[in-house]
């Protein structure tokens, strides 16, 4: 019988604890956990406090006599880890040495080798047989350790090797996981930290909810996450777990290297971070497995019989665990067995290298295997792994979890021949000192043993389907609707894109791939239409009748809905969105998605995930509703955007448009279709809609291309000495159709009203030919779409925007005369429309006035009368600058 420490009544304590033990070996461990929820409940009815923990002793979760037994043969993969670890040493070692500076790292993946050999060897599954591969997010500072299984492999050459972060001459392999710079490689860009474990939760739900759909067959596909303990502290690491908790996700496994440092120090040096993430993925309905010491412990656990040895493991800190390991051997035997003597005698017989080599489990592929094992079996919940590992581990006293290890490039000498012999690295001291890399024959025993396992697993890892079967978009035709003039019915560019999505997902060929996304708008954005058409997706289905169920457009949530509504969680429905976007490539089924938001919580909040969409080479359209800073009422300060479409044009492959017309906004999204799932472009779009309410226009003929193009004549104005060329788009260009009429009418001015549909587009166009012109200076000059437009136009420019004047002042270099710039520079702020536009200087009397500065300067009309015409509109030229108050 089993003695307590603290205990008043060890022998009471006994008899419950071998009730307990009885039953759960007699009855089973479901109905020990019954009895245990029994007396929970019962000591709640009782007033007593259960105290009931979310976290468990600081040991394995699994006992020895239930861990599974690893299949494979533990010398040869010891041996071929061996070779992995070195290469990766090798190939960091070697960059720096070629150019000081280049950097790399080498003890992170030094502290989760056996973390992902054990995946490589067991558990990650390619995409060669029937059934999709899995989906694996590696920690973005181990790639060389991914890199140097690739070499073993032959995927990779040395020289390749040797242009580790050389990526310019387009031999070189990218510095961390990054689709866009290896596109047959890589699958996901993760070492912005946090971002990888939250698109792997969406991964993962996306996956369920494709399957759900019939769309593909889910399987046994598993999505692994790997990441670090201090990765964990990021906001977006941690907050979406309880999704992953909430719909059962048991596809999805996080493996979390609790190496316990982050890139400075301790994680928690104070503390256990175990036992706090351990809490934390267990309240939001995880399984947890905490893989914490190495099977070297195991005799010390079986020999505990008063509960010491885990009393001190539950009593001591992170920062004294790294000097344990940091300090060696009789360092730990005098900190951390010398508390009790019970402890010293436990190890009486234990030499200091022995103590030193009792093992963490992450570092001990039994412990591992039957983790991994473990959560796959697991039904009904997502598992996080909480692997302890020893951060730099096997790089010598020079770098082994010391607070600067996260930043070491180099191992000294006598560490490198340490590691060489305790890995027998068959190389001599002499050829050590060029640091060379290791790749034993393809006939040697390890090598047809490395390939053997992964055959068996559906072929080498990773590896990304670049490639997809084009959809068959409907021709523009299809829309007609939406082209035509709609009469004295008025509707915001919002309410024609939901009409185009309502045409699109009755399509035959691909209405099925459409999908729906919102965070918790869909009634201000006009679709709840959608909910009884389409269903909101949820793996519960719907088990309750919804109040509003007698009414049209009542809220239907179903197992097979369509639309995604991830509720007030702008980075949850990025990630949902990147996931389907990345559908093609990781699911081998392409998807079609449109994510509907406020613009000002799109690229503001979510940018970082943004640019990774385009790094992964996502397809899809981003709809940034209520858009500009003059056209959400009310809202004020936090919800106008002036800048989203600046925030776009930053992201290479993101095409962004600003429509202000139905027609505009219909042929945008038949050419984004097009050229994304037809003609297979990397690119994503933006495209931009407002609430607000006008008549539409039917399209002119032949504007299609323009549209596309970026910008086109709206209306032509009459030959004029008084002539000039006003653009405008979105929410601001029907005020500079009515500053056209001011002109015309009041000033004698005639104008040619552009509708800038994208000058992002525009700008992108004009740099391509200016950079054409500069390497090309024997050549006939080229020129830009821009110039062909304005070339044979009369008069001074003024652009008017609802956004930043930093808009629309990217063309300024490319239009070389009086060029005039209105936007809305400053904090947002509440009122009517047309007092924000007033106030922001951008409504039809500033066109006005802006286009008659413009004909002084060039001395076509008197300054005096845009002196008058300022007194007329009540345009006080002391009031203060928009961006100043």
């Amino acid at each position: 019988m089993q003695e307590f420490i603290d205990d008043v009544d060890p022998i009471e304590t006994g008899e419950w604890v071998e009730a307990l033990e009885s039953v759960a070996k007699n009855e089973g461990s479901d109905r020990a956990h019954y009895i245990l929820q029994k007396l929970g409940e019962k000591a709640s009815e009782l007033g007593v406090d259960a105290g009931t923990s979310l976290t468990t002793p600081y040991r394995n979760t699994i006992t020895p006599k239930n861990e599974s037994r690893m299949p494979g043969d533990l010398f040869m993969e010891r041996r071929i880890r061996s070779f992995i670890r070195w290469n990766a040493m090798a190939m960091v070692m070697r960059a720096n040495d070629n150019a000081d500076g280049l950097g790399g790292h080498i003890s992170s993946f030094s502290s989760s080798a056996t973390l992902y050999d054990i995946g490589f060897n067991y558990f990650f599954r390619g995409s060669e047989g029937e059934q999709e591969g899995d989906l694996v997010f590696f920690q973005g500072h181990i790639s060389p350790g991914i890199y140097s299984r690739a070499y073993l492999e032959g995927r990779l050459t040395e020289e390749q090797m040797d242009n580790y972060r050389r990526e310019v001459d387009g031999i070189g392999l990218s510095s961390y996981p990054h689709p866009w710079l290896m596109p047959d490689f890589w699958q996901f860009p993760t070492v912005s930290m946090g971002l990888g474990p939250i698109q792997a939760i969406y991964q993962a739900h996306v996956m369920r909810y494709l399957s759900a759909r019939s769309l593909i067959d889910r399987g046994d596909r598993k999505v692994w996450a790997f990441l670090g303990d201090g990765e964990c502290d990021e906001p977006e690491s941690l907050g979406a777990i309880a999704l992953a908790g909430r719909e059962n996700l048991e596809n999805l496994v996080f493996v979390v290297n609790c190496n316990l440092q982050r890139l400075d120090g301790p994680v928690r040096g104070n503390g256990k971070i175990v036992q706090e993430l351990e809490g934390v993925f267990r309240g939001a309905g995880w399984n947890v497995i905490k893989c914490l010491w190495g099977r070297h412990w195991d005799p010390l656990f079986e020999n505990d019989d008063k509960g010491l040895l885990i009393k001190r493991m539950n009593e001591v800190c992170d920062g004294e665990l790294q000097n344990y390991k940091a300090n060696g051997g009789a360092y730990t035997r005098e900190h951390f067995f010398g508390k009790y003597p019970e402890l010293l005698e436990m190890v009486k017989d234990l030499s200091d290298d022995d103590i030193m080599n009792l093992n963490r489990g992450g570092h001990d592929p039994y412990k591992v295997f039957a983790a991994y094992q473990s959560a796959m079996d697991h039904k009904g919940q997502p598992t996080v792994i909480l692997a302890q590992t020893v951060k730099g581990y096997g790089t010598g006293k020079s770098g082994q979890a010391k607070n600067d290890t996260h930043s070491m490039k180099k191992v000294a000498m006598d560490d490198l021949k340490d590691f060489r012999d305790h890995h027998n690295i068959p190389l001599t001291d002499d050829q050590l000192k060029e640091v060379p890399y290791y790749r034993p024959s393809p006939d040697s025993p390890e090598m047809k043993y490395m390939m053997d396992r992964r055959q068996k697993l559906g072929g080498v890892y990773p590896t990304r389907r670049s490639d997809f079967d084009a959809l068959e978009i409907p021709p523009l035709d299809t829309f007609a609707a939406q082209l035509k003039d709609s009469g004295k019915r008025e509707m915001s560019t919002q309410m024609v894109l939901n009409r185009v999505l309502s045409t699109l997902v009755k399509d035959k060929s691909m209405g099925e791939r459409v999908v729906p996304i919102v965070p918790d708008e869909a009634r201000t954005f006009g679709m709840e239409g959608m909910f009884r058409q389409l269903g909101i997706y949820t793996s519960a289905g719907q088990r309750y009748v919804p109040h509003d169920s007698d009414q049209i457009m009542f809220y239907k949530e179903s197992k097979t809905g369509q639309i995604l509504e991830e509720g007030i969680n702008e980075a949850g429905a990025m990630s949902a969105w990147m996931a389907c976007a990345t559908s093609y490539s990781n699911n081998d089924c392409t998807m079609v998605p449109f994510y509907i938001y406020y613009s000002m919580f799109g690229f503001q909040r979510i940018m970082d995930l943004a640019w990774a969409a385009g790094d992964m080479q996502a397809r899809g359209f981003l709809i940034g509703a209520t858009s500009g800073r003059t056209t959400l009422n009310g809202e004020g300060l936090q919800h106008q955007d002036g800048h989203s479409h600046l925030m776009a044009q930053m992201i290479p492959n993101c095409v962004s448009y600003d429509p202000t017309f139905g027609y505009e906004m219909t042929v945008i999204v038949q050419d984004g279709l097009k050229r994304m799932f037809q003609d297979k472009e990397n690119k994503f779009y933006y495209i931009t809609t407002t609430t607000e309410n006008y008549a539409h226009p039917g399209m002119p003929v032949g504007v299609e291309e323009a549209i596309v193009k970026g910008m086109y004549v709206f209306k032509e104005g009459n030959d004029s000495d008084m002539k000039v060329q006003l653009m405008g788009c979105g929410a601001i260009l029907r005020e500079v159709i009515a500053a056209a009429d001011i002109l015309r009418d009041e000033y004698g001015v005639e104008s040619d009203i552009w509708s800038t549909t994208s000058i992002n587009e525009v700008r992108r166009d004009a740099q391509a030919v200016a950079r054409w012109n500069m390497l090309h200076p024997e050549e006939e000059a080229r020129t830009s779409y821009l110039e062909d437009c304005l070339k044979d136009r009369q008069g001074p420019v003024i652009s008017s925007t609802d956004y930043m004047r930093a808009y629309a002042d990217q063309l300024r270099e490319y239009i070389p005369r009086t060029y005039k710039v209105l936007g809305t520079d400053g904090y947002g702020r509440s009122d009517t429309r047309s007092k924000l536009r007033e106030f922001f200087e951008v409504n039809r009397y500033y066109v006005t006035v802006a286009a008659l500065t413009a004909l002084a300067e060039e001395g076509k009309v008197e300054r005096s009368v845009v002196a008058k015409a300022m007194q007329k509109f009540g345009i006080n030229p002391e009031k203060p600058a928009p961006w100043t108050v």
